[in-house]
């Protein structure tokens, strides 16, 4: 795919035979330092980042001389050595290539950020979701600080960390959010 600069993508894919990529919280916290090592690198952008126990999903985009694929390769290949390192086993954690969906509207924007981050809420995995660590919802509601975070885009769509916040926690389901479900593997949230 050739990824367009200043447009944003959702970035998504799950354990190969449906098996976990993440054992133990040290691999989502693994993952989450290999994207902010590598984000400046590679001119990306991450708008919202959700590390499930058997898949993930990213929303990013990239800058003029930016690459989403070098970034994805790169971090995602240090990701599957580093774990057959340390487990002492060989080949790939995910199935297939990952999946890129093109978000071409500001409405379906919005809509994907907030569904990556109720992701561990509509699993079944947490109540809320700013009680999963390994998303940057707390950083999208302001409270934890991190670099994996798009500000200008929280500030594009709400005026505070709290609207944002409240469009998050007053979900109740709606067409855009069955379109998503339709292009990922999320349809019985599985775990």
């Amino acid at each position: 795919m050739i990824y367009q600069p200043g447009h944003y993508y959702h970035i998504f894919n799950r354990g190969a035979q449906k098996l976990e990529i993440f054992y133990e919280p040290k691999n989502y916290e693994y993952l989450l330092s290999i994207f902010q090592r590598n984000m400046d690198k590679y001119g990306v952008t991450i708008a919202a980042v959700c590390l499930m126990p058997n898949h993930y999903h990213i929303i990013l985009s990239q800058g003029e001389e930016g690459s989403i694929g070098r970034f994805l390769r790169t971090s995602f290949n240090t990701y599957v050595q580093g774990m057959n390192k340390v487990y002492r086993r060989h080949g790939t954690l995910f199935q297939g290539q990952c999946k890129v969906k093109h978000i071409d509207s500001d409405e379906y924007l919005v809509q994907v950020v907030r569904y990556v981050h109720r992701n561990p809420v509509e699993a079944g995995y947490v109540d809320d979701p700013k009680a999963w660590q390994y998303s940057n919802y707390a950083e999208w509601i302001g409270e934890r600080n991190g670099a994996l975070m798009d500000e200008a885009l929280l500030r594009a769509y709400f005026q505070t960390h709290q609207q944002y916040r409240r469009f998050v926690e007053e979900y109740r389901g709606s067409d855009t959010v069955n379109q998503i479900m339709t292009y990922t593997f999320d349809k019985a949230f599985e775990r």
